[in-house]
């Protein structure tokens, strides 16, 4: 391809095609994503559980100890947890 106002065709048609192809890949792990958790889900686990625990294991510690702190502090001051099981 030719170029046009200073761009390469050729370049930019390569960039292109390349996107395209991670595009398709992309969906096609994202069907493969789906179809496990449907199989999951088929074999009595609950979904919304496993991708809690999915978003809990990318978190590092200490991501992890702020928002389980907070968690509680949020769940004592709304009355949802007696402070006697917080103290434990």
């Amino acid at each position: 391809m030719a170029t046009a106002g200073g761009v390469a065709g050729d370049h930019l048609k390569s960039f292109i095609e390349r996107i395209e192809r991670l595009e398709e890949e992309k969906k096609a792990l994202g069907d493969d994503i789906r179809d496990v958790y449907a199989e999951a889900k088929g074999t009595g686990f609950d979904v919304k559980v496993i991708r809690q625990i999915i978003k809990i294991r990318k978190m590092d510690k200490d991501e992890l100890d702020e928002q389980e702190a907070l968690l509680e502090t949020y769940l004592l001051a709304l009355g949802m947890r007696p402070e006697r099981e917080a103290a434990e």
